[in-house]
């Protein structure tokens, strides 16, 4: 054999050898063009059944994926970066990982999570995150609204997200500065309709029912994401079952007497000790929003991600992967929550250290989850009723959009005992 087939071969081995096997979606600050796209080129994985690992604490959080041509092909199309690695190279970042001395760990993804966002079918004088970001990612979901919880259709799904709803019955204390705008009279209208459809004499009543679906399909081991008024409204609902907290312009008849000394805590998920706030024209659901408390200058408005152990406290650990732990600020009805009103079983992910605020919150309720992120918008400030959308494009390496994608992601990793 020549000199020149022996080099040829020997390249040729040498080419197989260090072939790559696994691609790895890098998520630190300078190595990934589109954060919030490569969340969805996981999913897509996920979802034509490929294995996936979550790199805790490695590189900002990075996904480990197969080598394959579609999904290189797919990186490609939505912009992603990745890099080619061997099998060698993979098995030594696990191990590196694995080691006791790193803050790391590699966590499984087993399946694409069925996703529902809770949302009204008629268009908002607003926009959700949510949505948006689960739309620019590409992650499949599915709409529903109360005919679809009240007839139990959540089953259906693995994650749950909450519009900016209020299910209070009281139409987001919108009241006091658009009850003669189109919209809100139109909300009011299809509200009331909506529930007498559905067999309720009053909004506040079948938004209760509503809320407790919600619950039990948290109870059950769903996972609940919400955000801005669907937070606080939500446990302010369940707290306030069979008391009428609605003024005459609400429900037609005015609240009961002394309702505040009614509430009953035990029934909320994450807030405790909270005073409702009684003026039907504020623009405010109860003392658990730091909104009007907080006087923090839009310049100094950040938050920090707590770090845990990513060995010991995998969940938590999973909710705060970012290739940052100083986040933006950003407002909403709810902007942030009031550390003293949160239950001592809630883990606060995220605080302002001006004030200590909380701003990102999770807990457990009975075999499923839920996270409570403050705020309308991570990348708009200050949205306000009427403003166009946020334009992902400009924002694909985004934080605050990446805590709302680490929680889809969330319902994917393989479950097991916690360590004790």
């Amino acid at each position: 054999m020549s000199v020149k087939s022996l080099f040829t071969l020997f390249i040729l081995f040498l080419s197989i050898s260090i072939r790559a096997s696994f691609i790895l979606l890098p998520m630190d600050e300078t190595s990934q063009k589109n954060h919030l796209k490569a969340y969805g080129i996981t999913y897509w994985c996920l979802d034509k059944q490929y294995k996936a690992s979550w790199l805790l604490n490695y590189r900002g959080g990075s996904f480990l994926l197969p080598d394959a041509p579609e999904i290189r092909k797919e990186c490609q199309i939505r912009g992603v970066s990745f890099e080619p690695i061997s099998d060698a190279e993979a098995n030594q970042i696990l191990e590196d990982i694995s080691s006791p001395s790193q803050n790391m760990e590699t966590v499984v993804l087993e399946k694409a999570p069925k996703i529902a966002v809770y949302t009204p079918k008629g268009k908002q004088p607003w926009d959700d995150a949510v949505t948006m970001v689960l739309t620019y990612a590409e992650i499949p979901f599915t709409p529903v609204y109360d005919q679809e919880v009240l007839s139990d259709q959540l089953v259906l799904y693995d994650w749950l997200h909450l519009h900016h709803e209020d299910f209070t019955g009281q139409y987001g204390k919108f009241f006091g500065s658009y009850r003669n705008a189109p919209w809100y009279i139109d909300q009011k209208k299809d509200s009331e309709a909506l529930a007498t459809q559905l067999g309720y004499a009053k909004v506040s009543e079948e938004k209760l029912a509503v809320a407790k679906k919600i619950r039990d399909f948290v109870i059950g081991g769903g996972f609940m994401f919400a955000m801005c008024s669907a937070t606080d409204s939500f446990d302010i609902a369940l707290a306030a079952e069979g008391v009428d907290i609605c003024e005459t312009m609400f429900d037609g008849d005015p609240s009961e007497p002394n309702y505040q000394s009614k509430i009953d805590y035990n029934r909320s998920f994450a807030f405790k000790d909270f005073i409702l706030d009684r003026r039907p024209e504020h623009y405010e659901f109860s003392d658990i929003d730091m909104t009007e408390k907080r006087k923090i200058p839009f310049e100094k408005d950040y938050f920090t991600l707590m770090e845990f152990s990513a060995k010991w406290d995998v969940i938590p650990s999973m909710l705060c992967q970012n290739h940052t732990q100083l986040v933006k600020g950003f407002m909403g009805q709810t902007t942030s929550f009031d550390s003293e009103l949160v239950k001592s079983s809630v883990l606060t992910l995220g605080k302002c250290e001006l004030n200590d605020e909380a701003r990102y919150i999770h807990g457990q309720k009975g075999k499923g989850f839920f996270t409570f992120f403050g705020g309308h918008d991570p990348e708009d400030y200050q949205h306000r009723v009427g403003d166009e959308p946020t334009v992902l494009d400009l924002h694909p390496n985004s934080p605050g959009f990446r805590l709302i994608l680490n929680n889809v992601l969330f319902p994917a990793a393989r479950k097991k005992p916690q360590k004790t």
